[in-house]
């Protein structure tokens, strides 16, 4: 399930809609092949903000966080920073979403691009090429370089890393399942 946090992100003035993310959700969880249900939460800098702070104890927006279940998991987005790339890199902000979910698919699926000496640099830029993305999140890192990185807007000056706390799924605090419940809520009759 893929969900916009109204407060956060107009879909209709970018755009994009939440079916369009999904379709691709499940065409990326396929090509990574993660089995089970994967949710994707698109939400502003606070919420990233809020995830990134007790999960990887970083206290800022981050793009993209992966949380891992033993079947599927879960991927947030910043809605902000992905428009904000999207601007810089010249593209629209739906392959910019499109580049986050792939990249938090690609981490669900167990890759870790701090630590596997290239792995998931090159299995995303395969799947990259094959989906006809942009320039992917660990190729935009590595180009700006060490120097780049520190004069580089926050929201591309961040790494990307899957989360590695996320106990379980009652414990994390507002999950994806809570904001099912209210999007239920919501369009129930009253």
């Amino acid at each position: 399930m893929v969900i916009f946090e109204k407060s956060v992100f107009a879909a209709s003035t970018w755009g994009v809609t939440p079916a369009q993310i999904q379709r691709f959700v499940r065409q990326a969880q396929s090509l990574a092949k993660v089995q089970g249900e994967v949710d994707v939460l698109v939400s502003g800098n606070q919420r990233l903000r809020q995830l990134n702070r007790r999960f990887r104890r970083k206290n800022k927006p981050t793009d993209v966080l992966s949380f891992p279940r033993p079947s599927g998991g879960d991927i947030a987005i910043s809605a902000q920073i992905a428009h904000d790339n999207a601007r810089l890199y010249g593209h629209s902000i739906a392959e910019e979403l499109k580049i986050l979910v792939l990249h938090g698919m690609l981490h669900l699926a167990g890759y870790d691009h701090e630590s596997d000496n290239g792995r998931m640099a090159r299995a995303e830029a395969r799947l990259r090429a094959r989906l006809k993305l942009p320039a992917s999140l660990i190729d935009r890192t590595q180009s700006r370089g060490r120097s780049a990185r520190a004069t580089a807007p926050a929201s591309i000056a961040t790494k990307k890393t899957t989360a590695r706390r996320p106990g379980p799924r009652a414990a994390r605090g507002r999950t994806l399942a809570a904001h099912r419940k209210t999007a239920a809520r919501r369009r129930s009759p009253q």
